[in-house]
């Protein structure tokens, strides 16, 4: 599936009017073994490749050649033995005319024309390589070593600007994807029960996003221990008296994703403390929400959470002292050692692969990569109409961390160790939704999904 084909064009415009001169190169995703060559892992398609070209095939590449006035893709028809195995299926030809391109080369003329380029020392702009392959052809093509290849800062602040902006065809994408999500947590919600294990859970609400023609959007946190932050272990038999911390979301057929969490009893009720602490995390929720606009820096949004969560803290009596100043001092980040959110799209942590200094942050807003739980923050800077971003506030209770602040006597004047070292097993909870920010306010993406105390005791006793 694909957008219609004048999305692509006017995508591709957009992107080719930031520069004058010059040629991007935009290079597509190959299929990566698992264990031998034709045993591979499912493909996913380059985010970016997506964007601009809306092709899932493997193994293909683009040129925007900006002195010639071309836009040119690159990859191989099926071969007849491609076909007895995989079928007849479109032409490399078709899909690229779906995409508004009309010069398709074979593969392996890539490097022949870059450097034909290259000798009228035309720039060659192209955004930072994660795969193997791509790294390798990099160095190929180019005919330099890729520890000298640098890439180009204007290309990906151009695609960052572009991108970050989502035009109504992704915002629908992105509510199905929310949608779905939400069905799929209401499920695991009323099936979870004491005697499963998490794995029970987690393969539930794969096949229903499967039913639903869509796929997890990264590998789902279903866990009793969710003071381990991306924890993916999910042996664990659940009782009565368990936390269930279920973060998990889905993609659609064209790539975009949602990235939702809820946590919940294992049994029909929370323990007296669980329910304190969930409350807690609930309004800094909610504060962080009611705070996002056009305008405001998410980090600013961060730390009004940071300072919810330490008022709810101090009442229940694991920090003390005044709410600002710990913020102030970090002391929060022994509870909260993560950031508030990130932005949303065709990528779970969308385009984290182009570099969060230049996806999250700005020169004159730059990241903090020193100071712990700030560090963590991957979107910082001022807001726009247009963003999609997730807003996902917790509080966990890691023993080891505890455990080492303490040893430090770090802190000392904000937190109640004595009451904190008796409750090292309680976990963790978080709670996540996804938005779209709007000049004034903001839109909460897709069907709403229960999470007021109340309502998830209701959806349990309707199990």
């Amino acid at each position: 599936m694909m957008f219609d084909q004048e999305l692509y064009i006017q995508r591709r415009k957009g992107l080719i009017s930031k520069f004058s001169s010059g040629m991007l190169l935009l290079l597509g995703n190959i299929e990566n073994p698992i264990n031998f060559e034709h045993n591979t892992y499912s493909f996913r398609q380059d985010s970016n490749f997506l964007y601009y070209i809306g092709i899932k095939s493997p193994k293909l590449a683009a040129i925007f050649d900006i002195d010639q006035g071309e836009t040119i893709l690159f990859g191989d028809e099926m071969t007849i033995d491609d076909i007895v195995w995989m079928g007849q299926q479109q032409t490399l030809k078709e899909k690229a005319f779906l995409s508004g391109i009309h010069q398709v080369y074979p593969f392996d003329l890539l490097g022949t024309y870059i450097q034909q380029r290259q000798k009228l020392k035309s720039v060659i702009h192209f955004l930072p390589p994660y795969q193997s392959h791509n790294k390798l052809l990099l160095q190929q093509v180019l005919h330099t070593p890729f520890t000298e290849l640098e890439p180009s800062i204007p290309f990906i602040q151009a695609v960052v600007a572009q991108r970050s902006i989502k035009s109504i065809e992704e915002i629908a994408e992105l509510e199905k994807a929310v949608n779905v999500a939400v069905d799929m947590h209401r499920l695991a919600i009323q099936m979870t029960k004491p005697g499963l294990h998490e794995f029970e859970i987690s393969n539930a609400m794969q096949h229903f996003a499967q039913d639903q023609g869509m796929s997890y959007s990264y590998p789902p946190i279903v866990t009793k221990h969710g003071e381990i932050l991306h924890n993916h272990m999910q042996y664990h038999r659940i009782h009565d008296g368990d936390l269930l911390l279920n973060d998990s979301g889905v993609e659609t057929s064209l790539g975009y994703a949602s990235d939702l969490t809820r946590t919940f009893p294992v049994g029909n009720r929370f323990t007296p403390l669980q329910e304190e602490m969930y409350a807690i995390v609930l309004h800094a929720f909610k504060t962080a929400e009611q705070a996002l606009t056009a305008g405001i820096t998410f980090k600013e949004i961060h730390l009004k959470a940071c300072e919810a969560l330490v008022e709810g803290l101090i009442q229940v009596g694991f920090m003390k002292g005044n709410a600002q100043d710990a913020v102030a001092n970090h002391a929060h980040a022994l509870f909260f050692q993560c950031g508030l959110g990130h932005m949303l799209g065709l990528d779970v942590h969308d385009m984290e692969d182009l570099g969060e200094q230049y996806v999250g942050y700005t020169k004159s807003e730059p990241k903090d990569t020193q100071t712990f739980g700030i560090k963590s923050l991957r979107l910082g800077r001022k807001l726009e109409a247009g963003f999609v971003l997730t807003v996902e506030p917790g509080i966990y209770i890691i023993p080891e961390l505890t455990q080492l602040w303490q040893q430090k006597g770090l802190h000392i004047e904000f937190i109640n160790y004595d009451l904190l070292t008796k409750h090292l097993d309680f976990g963790g909870i978080r709670i996540e939704d996804n938005y779209l920010i709007q000049e004034k306010g903001f839109q909460r993406l897709g069907k709403y999904l229960e999470r007021e105390i109340h309502e998830l005791y209701q959806l349990k006793d309707k199990s």
